[in-house]
Formats: structure tokens, sequence, C-alpha cells
């Protein structure tokens, strides 16, 4: 397959993506109350998975114009490199958000090598193994705290042109990440952590 070819596919692959996972945060939000049912919610393919009972925890993730940033943090890596199930975790509310945001630049965040690799190396590999286009992600590689996470994720949002960011982190660690972000000079849009992805949506992410 030429890459001209592999790249219309992924575009197709995404839209679908896009279009089911739009479906099943309408259900979701309809299940807990937070939209009157105006119209009937199509079906999802093969109908929706089991796990359509998982609400969420906080807001559903929204759409988001190309002005905002869509910033995932770090989570410390084993010592060969390879990411612990945090982080994929992440990485999964990541990666829905940014379907959602197809024009959000995505930025991931964090240092501390491990085997010689980079938690932000290895979040762009996971996010671009996925699908994501590699332009869209752009690595901070150096941030070792929370504080030097918002800091440097800070400079790139500035030197990108946006306005403000989705942060992404998970839940014990949101409302730290965002007071960071704050005093960092960041407009905060919204906080989204892996427990604010439904069960049945995170099933048609990877």
């Amino acid at each position: 397959m030429s890459d001209t070819h592999r790249g219309r596919h992924r575009r197709r692959r995404h839209r679908s993506l896009r279009a089911a996972l739009t479906t099943a945060l309408t259900a979701a939000a309809i299940s807990a109350g937070l939209c009157a049912p105006v119209a009937a919610v199509p079906t999802l393919p093969g109908g929706l998975p089991a796990g359509i009972g998982d609400l969420p925890t906080g807001p559903l993730p929204r759409v988001h114009g190309p002005g905002t940033a869509i910033v995932i943090l770090g989570y410390g890596l084993l010592p060969d490199g390879t990411m612990r199930p945090e982080l994929v975790n992440r990485l999964r509310a990541g990666y829905i958000q940014a379907l959602l945001a197809p024009h959000s630049p995505v930025i991931v965040t964090g240092g501390n090598p491990r085997n010689g690799v980079t938690e932000a190396a290895a979040m762009a590999e996971w996010l671009v193994g996925h699908g994501l286009p590699a332009h869209r992600v752009h690595q901070e590689p150096a941030a070792a705290t929370t504080v030097q996470n918002a800091r440097r994720s800070a400079q790139l949002i500035r030197a990108l042109g946006v306005h403000d960011a989705v942060v992404v982190t998970s839940e014990d660690h949101i409302d730290r990440a965002a007071d960071s972000f704050t005093a960092a000079g960041v407009s905060v849009a919204a906080t989204l952590t892996p427990r604010q992805i439904p069960g049945f949506v995170a099933v048609w992410g990877p």
C-alpha cells in the first residue's frame, strides 16, 4: 500500500471513529441526564457494547477548535522504557479527545528517561502508532515534575500560537496539574481524566 493510500485509509478511519465517538458520547450524556434526547441516538455498529452502564465521573470530553491544545502529562516508565498501564490510560483519554478535536495540536510532556526513552517519546510513539498524524504530536521531553510539565508545555503552547489547553492526566493528579498550568499562564479550557471516558465509548478508542 502506498503512502497516499495509507493516508487516505487513516483519514477515513479517523472520520469513522469520530462519528462513532460522537454518537456514543451523546448516548452517554443522555444516560447521565446531561442533555435531553431530542432525537433518536443512532445505533452503533453491532449495537452498544457491554459496559453501557459505566457512566463517567465528571464532564464528558468536548469538541474543541484548533486554538486549543491537548496536553497529556507523562507518568513514570518501567526500567526497560515501556509504559505503565496508568500512562496508557491517560493516552487513551487524550486520543479520544484528539479525535473529537481533529485540528488541535497534541502536546505530550515528560522526561525521566528509562533505558534511553523519555516519557514524551514513548507517548508520541504510541499516539502516532495508533493513527494520529505525526505533525500533530509535539514532544516536551525534559519535564521531571508537574510544575515543569506546566511551564515547559506553556512555552510550546505559546510557540504553537494556541490560546488555551485541555489538560489530560489521572483523576488523583488533575487538580494539581490544572493549578500548575494556570500558574504557568496557561488558560485551562477543560480537564480530562480516563474516568471521564464512559466504558462503552472507550471501546471505540485504541
